[in-house]
């Protein structure tokens, strides 16, 4: 099948305008984070939003592989949730749009290519779903541990590490201020035993 005519070409252009979204808005909400105190979500939010953009940029360059010469503009229709949320509300909504992207969206899309032949791109949108699975999982539990005012508590002792300076204990909760640097409890990396669902 020709490319170009293909509906292979439009799930591919809808995918690559998801993903700038999803990393714009894990960036959006990276700074939301930092606002409310939480350093290392911020963090976790900005390595999703740096895989959304890989994801982003393969997709991109399998566009501009298959459309052959000169430009093309590919029209897409798709909605986006604009929404004013707390960090605390908008990691569950990230993890449900995550799990229908990993579940129904991209699979839909990838069955797609490959039933019109195109199987690198299957291939590509399949792998993406695959850590669109691994992106809900994360976010699930971090609003899950936020929700409950679990994210700095465990019932046994762990390793708790300050992201700034490197300070370690062990123990059942973690600081509200490092004792060696002096930084919020928000730069506390979350082990990751803690961020399993």
């Amino acid at each position: 099948m020709d490319f170009n005519s293909s509906k292979t070409k439009e799930c591919v252009a809808r995918a690559f305008a998801g993903e700038c979204q999803d990393g714009a808005r894990y960036q959006f909400m990276a700074k939301s984070a930092v606002s409310e105190g939480f350093s290392f979500i911020s963090d976790q939010l900005k390595i999703l939003a740096k895989n959304e953009m890989a994801h982003a940029s393969r997709l991109y360059s399998l566009m501009v592989k298959y459309i052959g010469n000169g430009k093309d503009n590919v029209p897409i229709e798709a909605g986006y949730p604009f929404e004013k949320s707390e960090l605390k509300t908008s990691l569950k909504i990230a993890s449900e749009i995550e799990d229908n992207e990993a579940t129904s969206l991209y699979p839909a899309f990838a069955k797609i290519a490959k039933d019109e032949g195109f199987p690198e791109i299957a291939e590509a949108l399949s792998l993406i779903a695959k850590v669109e699975e691994t992106h809900r999982d994360k976010l699930k539990a971090l609003a899950n541990l936020y929700r409950a005012n679990k994210l700095y508590k465990n019932p046994e002792k762990i390793m708790w590490t300050c992201s700034n300076c490197g300070h370690c204990e062990t123990k059942k909760e973690a600081w509200q201020n490092c004792p060696l640097c002096g930084y919020g409890q928000g730069y506390v990396e979350v082990p990751q035993a803690k961020m399993q669902i």
